[in-house]
């Protein structure tokens, strides 16, 4: 069993230590946050064991879960990896590029595990989706939500545009060669509402649109490929897979299909909604790190994935910053 702590007892600190309480291959030992309130209610609440310091916490377990405010990420974390210790460590991965570029250094050194908490991955919608993405050519996202004064001290592209960005970047197997953006500050010092466009080298072109000053939540992603479109609504937890074939012999007069004319042939359309095992995702990514750690096999969200999300937003956001291509 894994001995694990908690850095961080605020709302999803909080999260954490009711989940790993239900997770079998951990034995959690306790947590530490600085704010004396804070700590104090969630000793309370939890009935977790309080450390003194980030020091004690750590030297007391074998894993580190790191959900502290982004800025303090990259002290918890270096930390930890110095002690060579397993981290899971919350989205963004750090505050900076330098930052990230240094942990990954650090947990090769350590020769440690590390997953990153974008979990979106583990979104039921994604999960049931993710065996019918072949070579997606064309990418819509939008992330709506209702506007929420927490997270505006940072542009709306790290805030939220950031989930999409780590969904495209897990499916699209390519690098990217140009990327655009423009947005606008409504209410706050750094852009609000923005979109990307990024265009890879393999040519699929990703278009992502990230608000947090609308008059409704949502997380839809729309993947078109070769004979078939994929809509992910992370929100209400959907998926939708439209698929075509080529039509041999008599059409069936019952069937959906498309004459693509000029001798070219029919298409037969089949629509499809993947069945999807409702769960809690967050429980499911500790758990998947837990198997990680327990077989020595890579994480599902790397360390390298969490540094490429962050550099592409951190582009976006000096696209941002210049008004022109990068």
């Amino acid at each position: 069993m894994l001995k694990i702590g908690v850095l961080g007892a605020g709302h999803l600190g909080k999260i954490h230590i009711k989940l790993l309480k239900q997770i079998a291959d951990y034995e959690l030992v306790g947590f530490f946050d600085p704010d004396p309130k804070v700590a104090a209610d969630a000793a309370e609440k939890l009935g977790v064991k309080q450390f003194p310091s980030m020091d004690a916490l750590i030297d007391a377990v074998d894993v580190v879960d790191i959900v502290t405010p982004t800025l303090g990420h990259y002290e918890c974390a270096a930390k930890a990896l110095k002690k060579s210790k397993h981290i899971f460590i919350e989205k963004p991965i750090t505050n900076t590029i330098e930052e990230a570029k240094s942990l990954i250094s650090l947990s090769q050194e350590a020769n440690v595990q590390v997953q990153v908490g974008h979990v979106e991955r583990f979104n039921p919608a994604f999960v049931a989706a993710r065996d019918h993405f072949d070579n997606p050519m064309f990418i819509e996202t939008h992330r709506l939500a209702q506007f929420n004064p927490r997270g505006t001290d940072v542009s709306v592209v790290l805030d939220l545009m950031i989930h999409d960005l780590d969904i495209v970047l897990s499916v699209v197997k390519s690098n990217i060669k140009r990327i655009s953006a423009s947005g606008v500050a409504i209410v706050s010092d750094e852009p609000d509402i923005a979109s990307a466009r990024l265009e890879f080298d393999n040519g699929c072109v990703a278009n992502l649109t990230a608000s947090r000053f609308s008059l409704k939540n949502m997380r839809k992603s729309r993947f078109f490929q070769r004979n078939a479109y994929i809509s992910v609504d992370f929100l209400k937890r959907e998926s939708e897979i439209v698929k075509m074939r080529d039509v041999e012999g008599e059409i069936d007069p019952f069937s959906m299909s498309i004459d693509l004319g000029e001798g070219k042939g029919v298409k037969e359309i089949f629509f499809e909604k993947p069945k999807i095992e409702e769960n809690n995702a967050i429980k499911d990514e500790l758990t998947a790190f837990a198997k990680a750690i327990n077989t020595g096999t890579p994480p599902p969200v790397t360390i390298e994935d969490g540094y490429k999300a962050l550099d592409i937003a951190y582009k976006i956001v000096d696209k941002l910053k210049k008004g022109n291509e990068y």
